[in-house]
């Protein structure tokens, strides 16, 4: 398990998905988890649990981000 250290995605709800707001949601994701997230191999499990959070992450660093609570389904099965 490797935390990241990070500031918000960017989204912020529904905040990222407005046309006008586009570019301050992508410099937020800029300021520390997608130049964190382009140095994670790919075989590394990317988590978190904000929907918008991983919406944001698929969108921006083309990761796929697990909730945490399907990590805990996976390790008891």
């Amino acid at each position: 398990v490797v935390p990241i250290t990070s500031s918000c995605c960017g989204m912020a709800g529904a905040f990222g998905y407005d046309a006008e707001k586009l570019p301050a949601s992508v410099a937020m994701a800029e300021l520390s988890l997608l130049p964190h997230l382009r140095r994670v191999a790919a075989e590394h499990i990317v988590v978190a649990d904000g929907t918008s959070c991983r919406h944001q992450i698929g969108d921006l660093a083309r990761r796929e981000a697990t909730h945490t609570i399907r990590i805990l389904e996976r390790a008891l099965a």
